[in-house]
Order: structure tokens, then C-alpha cells, then sequence
């Protein structure tokens, strides 16, 4: 009896502690759920989901803003850095451009020092060459740092056309560049000696120069006349020179036709239009004197040549050319009544001999029909049908002192191709 309820009370015992244990269970799982779920499964309104998602509304919003902002910062970086490559390209550009002529320069140097150094055989016969073109000096832009801007500006190849003008050869100068503009020449500078070509270049859109004051240059820069102001130019290429370039000289009474550059040969010190009219007088020739009383010697061989025109030359940067600049100017200067074309030719054409040391720079004469003075012009193609057909690279009217009328003429021939422009004007001039 006693048995039999010891084994109820434990069956009870039993299942008592099961339904505690599902209770606590329940318990520690509804604590889970309530942990995870605080506002249950199904909350409409659920606050603690809504703020994120609000704040991630307000930064969606705010970043249109920022981008932006970087997007600028992005594009004013890479205009910066734009221009800084530009201006490393130029400089870039500038370096090799003084490193060609460096080498170019120390080639001719080491050229020249074989020559004056060495010991050399001669090869077989009609294979031996002298040096015929002198290098090019060291440029030095200390010299006068405005000039070496604008030439760098300019110039092309280290070249330029200069010209000399002041207010008493304006017209001629108009049409002077006038013309160089047509033909398509960018590498071309006036000098100007007087304000008033200053201000006449500024409004026809031409480059210019005009130097420091100078009372020696400026008195007759301002005032002079075409053979006055031809003079100057001697003393005021000696700085182009000086930084390094050649330069094609000319005066103003000259029509372009086309472009100079492509008709150089470029392998003289001097590269100069000729006073002569045809094979003879451009180019030299044995001249016969003859002198009876001498009897058996009465012929006598001389040698010709007529003159180089100083206003139109095209001059390298070599020291023979620097020393031919410094010889006619130191002359003109202490010789009043000298010619500057007769100076420029006896610098250059004369040999040493006693009391004299000559000039040791080597000169090239150009095509008297593609660099044309007047004479060859009026006295000779006009009238022959076959060169009348030629075109010239430019016409110098040099012979003749009705320059502004002949040089519109020249315009309307070659340029306008009125056949008869060149009819009305005699082959030369009433002496005056």
C-alpha cells in the first residue's frame, strides 16, 4: 500500500518538472523574440526602422551638392595642370631648340678646329672643299631681353625679314607690308624709328621694334632720310645677331612676290641682290684695260664685278658678319660724307695688304632675276615676252627715285596681271 503511492508521487514529481521546464523554455524564448522583435511582428509604425532610413533620405540629398563641388574642384585641377603642360611643352620646345643649335654649333666648331689643328692630306684631285659657311655664335639674350620676346614671338627658324622705317617713307612702307602680307610671310619685323610708325604699325596689325632711347640713333632715326636711315640699320642688326639670328634685310622700296626663304641658299656669311643687270655684272668678269704706250703689255686684265646692294641682304650670325657690321658702322661713323652701300662692298670685296687687314667672310651673289632690281625690270624684262613670263621673288626699285609710283606698278603687273602697268615710265630717270 505504501508502495503504490511512493510511485504516484514520483510520476507526479515527474511531470511537474517537465511543465516547469517548458515553462521556462517559453520564458527565455518569448525574451528572445521580444529582444529582437521589441515592437512586435506585424507593428505598422515601427520608429526605430523610420529615423534611418530618414537620415539616409537627407543624405541622398546632400550629395548631388558635393559632387558638384568636387566636379568643379576636378575641372579647375586639370585647366591648371593644362596650362602647366603647355608651358613644360614650351619650354620643352625651347630646350631642344638650344640644344639642336648647341650641337649644330659645336659641329662646326669641332669643323673649323680639324681644319685649323689638324694636319689634313688633300684627297684626289677635284675632291678637295674649303669651309664655306662659318658657325653661328653663341646666342646671348642678356644682350637686350624685350628684342630676344619679340623675335621669339615672330621669327621663324631663326630667321626674320627687318626692315628700317620712320614717318618720311610711310607710303612706301604700307605697301611694303602690304605685299608681305599677300604673299603669306610671317617672319617679318618693322623697326620703328619714330613714334608715328609705332602707331601706324599698331593699326595695321604689323610687328615692330622700337629701341631705348638713343640720342646718337634717335636724331637721325627721326629726321633722315632713305640713305641716312640706311646707315643705322649696320649698328642696329649687330643685336639680332648678337641672339642668334639671321636676318633678311631690306629697305621699303621692295615689292614681295614671294617668299624669300624658299630661294636662300643659306652657306655664305652674306647672301646678297646685285646692282648688275645681266650675266656680266652680277656675277664678275675679266675686264680688258688697254693702255697703248705700253706697248707689248698694253692689255691689261682686270677683274669686275658690280656692286652688292646694301638694301637687301640676307646676313648670318657668325663672327666674320658680326666684324663686317662693326667695320661699316665704325666708319660710317667717323667718315661724314660715306656711303654705306660703297662701305659695305669694300668690307667685304678688299683683300688684306699693307696696312690693311682684310675681311675673311665668304658671300653669295642671288639670281639677279628672282632678286630683281629696277634697271633689270625697266630696262630689260618688260620688254622681252619670255622673261616677262618670269616672276620675280621680289623687285628692289633702287635705279629709280619715282619709287611709290613704280612700286604700285609693279603690284599691278605681277599681282594684278595688268599687262600695260609697267608701259608709262622711261627706262631710267631725268638727272636730278
Amino acid at each position: 500500500m505504501a508502495v503504490g503511492r511512493r510511485d504516484k508521487s514520483s510520476q507526479l514529481s515527474n511531470r511537474g518538472s517537465r511543465i516547469a521546464a517548458a515553462i521556462g523554455i517559453g520564458v527565455i524564448v518569448g525574451c528572445i523574440f521580444a529582444f529582437l522583435f521589441p515592437h512586435g511582428f506585424f507593428s505598422s509604425n515601427p520608429p526605430a526602422q523610420i529615423r534611418p532610413l530618414a537620415n539616409s533620405n537627407l543624405q541622398v540629398d546632400s550629395a548631388p551638392c558635393e559632387s558638384t563641388e568636387k566636379i568643379n574642384m576636378l575641372k579647375s585641377d586639370i585647366m591648371r595642370l593644362s596650362d602647366k603642360n603647355v608651358e613644360l611643352k614650351r619650354q620643352v620646345r625651347e630646350l631642344n631648340e638650344k640644344l639642336r643649335l648647341a650641337e649644330q654649333g659645336k659641329d662646326n666648331a669641332r669643323e673649323h678646329l680639324m681644319v685649323l689643328s689638324e694636319p689634313l692630306k688633300a684627297g684626289p684631285f677635284g675632291t678637295v672643299k674649303g669651309v664655306r659657311t662659318n658657325p653661328t655664335v653663341t646666342p646671348d639674350e642678356s644682350i637686350n631681353p624685350r628684342l630676344a620676346k619679340i623675335l621669339a614671338e615672330v621669327a621663324v627658324g631663326k630667321e626674320i625679314i627687318v626692315a628700317l622705317a620712320n614717318s618720311n617713307v610711310k607710303p612706301m612702307l604700307e605697301v611694303w607690308f602690304t605685299n608681305i602680307k599677300k604673299v603669306g610671310i610671317p617672319n617679318y619685323l618693322v623697326v620703328a624709328l619714330d613714334d608715328a610708325i609705332v602707331d601706324f604699325c599698331k593699326s595695321n596689325d604689323v610687328p615692330f621694334y622700337q629701341r631705348d632711347p638713343d640720342e646718337t640713333i634717335d636724331s637721325v632715326g627721326k629726321t633722315g632720310g632713305n640713305h641716312a636711315v640706311s646707315g643705322l640699320k649696320f649698328r642696329i642688326l649687330r643685336e639680332f645677331l648678337q641672339l642668334g639670328y639671321s636676318v633678311l634685310l631690306s629697305d621699303v622700296d621692295i615689292v614681295f612676290l614671294q617668299n624669300p626663304f624658299d630661294h636662300l641658299y643659306r652657306d655664305s656669311d652674306v647672301e646678297s641682290m646685285t646692282d648688275g643687270h645681266n650675266n656680266m655684272t652680277a656675277y664678275g668678269y675679266n675686264d680688258v684695260f688697254d693702255e697703248p704706250a705700253m706697248g707689248w703689255a698694253r692689255y691689261a686684265h682686270t677683274m669686275r664685278i658690280w656692286v652688292y646692294n646694301s638694301g637687301f641682304f640676307y646676313i648670318r650670325p657668325t663672327i666674320p658678319s658680326i666684324e663686317l657690321l662693326d667695320r661699316i658702322a665704325d666708319r660710317l661713323a667717323r667718315q661724314a660724307n660715306a656711303w654705306d652701300q660703297a662701305v659695305f662692298n669694300e668690307e667685304l670685296f678688299f683683300p688684306s695688304h699693307p696696312g690693311y687687314v682684310g675681311l675673311h667672310a665668304s658671300k653669295r651673289t642671288m639670281d639677279f632675276y628672282l632678286f630683281m632690281n629696277s634697271k633689270v625690270l625697266f630696262k630689260t624684262v618688260r620688254k622681252d615676252a619670255n622673261l616677262k613670263k618670269l616672276k620675280p621673288v621680289i623687285v628692289h626699285v633702287n635705279y629709280h627715285p619715282d619709287k611709290l609710283p613704280r612700286m604700285k606698278a609693279v603690284v599691278e603687273f605681277y599681282v594684278n596681271g595688268k599687262q600695260d602697268a609697267l608701259e608709262p615710265f622711261p627706262d631710267g630717270s631725268e638727272w636730278q
